[in-house]
């Protein structure tokens, strides 16, 4: 199966799967290009993740700052850097229809990068 196949075959499962573990796709995503291309590591990565709407009860909602978490990982890290921002990104996100939630840049060793982005109401 072509490294492409792999992709939209991903993307449709998560398409299926509204909670995501961000860890857990993106060390899969790796997995997948190390699989392919070879030599795969993370040189740097930016990633956020906020929830839009804090639901209070059935009829209110509000949009809370303070739900904003960002992830960063500087090119040069230690093993130990690493280490924390891969566990940092250990939680469940909503990728269904609706707003994003997760946003994000990662930078790999192969000259490869990543983005994270909104598609036709679903993040991908």
């Amino acid at each position: 199966m072509s490294l492409m196949s792999h992709f939209i075959l991903n993307h449709f499962n998560i398409l299926n799967n509204i909670h995501m573990n961000a860890k857990q796709e993106l060390l899969r995503h790796i997995d997948l290009i190390n699989d392919h291309l070879g030599g795969a590591k993370i040189l740097a990565a930016s990633i956020s993740y906020s929830n839009p709407r804090l639901w209070l009860d059935d009829d209110d909602y509000t949009d809370d700052k303070e739900t904003a978490v960002g992830h960063m990982l500087k090119k040069g890290h230690t093993d130990a850097e690493y280490e924390a921002f891969i566990n940092g990104l250990d939680f469940d996100y909503d990728s269904g229809y609706g707003l994003q939630e997760l946003y994000g840049y990662v930078w790999l060793t192969n000259g490869i990068w990543m983005t994270r982005h909104e598609y036709d109401g679903s993040e991908c």
